[in-house]
């Protein structure tokens, strides 16, 4: 029997690998494409993350889709609503049925002699899994860089003595119930910042220890001009405004966090000083010793966290824990937190290209060894693309351009007869950085996991969103590129 084949494999149906699919649908129609998803369902992340209050990171009219706009006044959305515009973008588009679900790809193997993919994925159902293999023109992941079956805990001592419940958000179970119980949730990122004020109302109790602080910013849940002129000016007009008008916004914050983070780092306190009562110890439980943006910010819309703490339901702890107790935890200053859950919001795991091994005409690839180029695809590897969005601004603004950047790329081939393109670095003794500027804990412990990048463009990428449309649409697709053509076997239709 013979193996599959199509041109275009993309891997994870979550945000990027949904909006990669319509953009194929939409300036590459004649590429044929499917869609390989590990889990059981669209989604990605907002499908996986089900902990109480989940929520998006960036205002929707940045984090929806460019060529499907997020329509409603609610900046901040929770996960059901990202989930289900996801799904519904996915229906409108006709892509949902490309998608394979349980398709986890665990490798895949470029041959030179036929310029194609050999992906090997395995396929659970009825949980029996089985290997298949398909082999594809074009490789493009899209499955984050997040490890979806584990998060990040450390190592605390004692944490079998303890007698009640432990959950990470990652895996939140759909039975837990914290209606008046004492809870503590470890962590002072996005994800305890969400959970603290969603749990507060009903458990007896929330307490937040952080070991550190974070920078919290109080927004808007509402966008107030899109409240006002939504229905008033036409959707085509609107959308685009919307999202400039929030795009600019942010780099203004970003670049002020960066050449002024004495000024940045004023403006958050008093923000902060301003939501809590006089007296409350703002210098220890909101000011990190960082400067804005070295790691990502952490939004509270309507402040919904100074106001669970303001109520009295939670309180914030800072510094090191000591050893989990029977009763809760045992901090280094020696003070006892009582809890009866405790909840670990301590990180994620990062897991490059989905865990896959790659393969090159025999040798592995070692993605730590490889070099960015515009942030999408990697040297020395042929016809292969991967999704890694920006870390000051919305994932989906780097994924928007990168589908588009992956479809020019393709349709050039096309115009040209190329069968194979590869990203190849002249100088491979320039100085290379890491391709995630943060200095976050995940970003940290992996550094080695992920590709380099180099100095200069189209090396680099610049986290700058405005400069990289210019790049990703107007910019030459040849530059430190190779192309080649070799002569392929007829393809089968998807």
């Amino acid at each position: 029997m013979a193996t599959e084949h199509v041109d275009v494999l993309i891997v994870g149906a979550g945000l990027s690998g949904i909006g990669a699919a319509c953009h194929l649908r939409e300036r590459s129609p004649d590429r044929t494409f499917a869609v390989f998803e590990a889990r059981d369902a669209i989604g990605g992340t907002w499908d996986l993350f089900r902990y109480p209050g989940v929520r998006s990171d960036s205002d929707m009219f940045t984090l929806g889709y460019s060529f499907s706009p997020w329509k409603e006044a609610k900046a901040i959305a929770d996960g059901d609503a990202i989930r289900e515009y996801v799904r519904r973008t996915a229906r409108e588009y006709d892509v949902d049925s490309r998608i394979r679900f349980r398709h986890k790809v665990i490798a895949a193997e470029w041959s030179s002699t036929n310029a194609r993919w050999t992906v090997t994925a395995e396929r659970t159902a009825a949980d029996v899994a089985e290997v298949v293999t398909l082999t594809c023109s074009f490789l493009y992941v899209c499955s984050g860089y997040y490890r979806y079956d584990k998060g990040f805990t450390p190592d605390f001592e004692g944490v079998a003595d303890f007698k009640g419940r432990i959950v990470h958000p990652q895996h939140w179970p759909q039975d837990l119930d914290y209606t008046g119980k004492r809870v503590v949730v470890i962590g002072s990122g996005a994800t305890a910042i969400t959970l603290v004020p969603s749990m507060a109302p009903t458990a007896e109790h929330v307490t937040m220890v952080q070991r550190s602080p974070s920078y919290v910013l109080s927004l808007p849940g509402k966008d107030v001009i899109a409240d006002k002129l939504i229905g008033k000016v036409p959707p085509k007009l609107l959308f685009p405004a919307l999202r400039w008008k929030n795009v600019l916004m942010a780099m203004f914050g970003f670049q002020l966090s960066r050449r002024a983070p004495k000024v940045m780092k004023s403006l958050l306190r008093k923000g902060v000083l301003s939501q809590m009562p006089a007296g409350y110890d703002v210098d220890t439980h909101f000011a990190p010793t960082y400067d804005p943006w070295d790691q990502r910010m952490c939004f509270v819309p309507d402040g919904d966290l100074f106001k669970a703490l303001r109520s009295g339901r939670a309180s914030i702890v800072t510094g090191a824990i000591d050893t989990f107790t029977e009763t809760g935890l045992r901090m280094k200053s020696g003070e006892e937190l009582e809890a009866d859950i405790i909840v670990t919001a301590t990180g994620l795991n990062v897991l490059a290209a989905g865990g896959m091994t790659l393969t090159v005409d025999g040798r592995p690839v070692e993605l730590g060894e490889t070099v960015a180029y515009k942030g999408m695809m990697l040297s020395g590897v042929p016809n292969f693309a991967l999704t890694i969005g920006y870390t000051n601004a919305s994932w989906t603004l780097k994924a928007d351009l990168v589908a588009g950047y992956v479809c020019r790329l393709l349709n050039h081939m096309a115009a040209h007869d190329y069968q194979v393109a590869t990203p190849v670095l002249a100088d491979p003794e320039v100085d290379m950085v890491p391709l995630i500027d943060l200095k976050s804990g995940y970003v940290l412990r992996s550094l080695e996991k992920l590709p380099k990048q180099g100095p200069a463009a189209p090396w680099r990428l610049h986290q700058n969103y405005p400069r990289d449309v210019y790049l990703m649409r107007r910019g030459p697709v040849d530059d430190d590129v190779r192309f080649d053509r070799v002569e392929t076997t007829d393809r089968q239709p998807a």
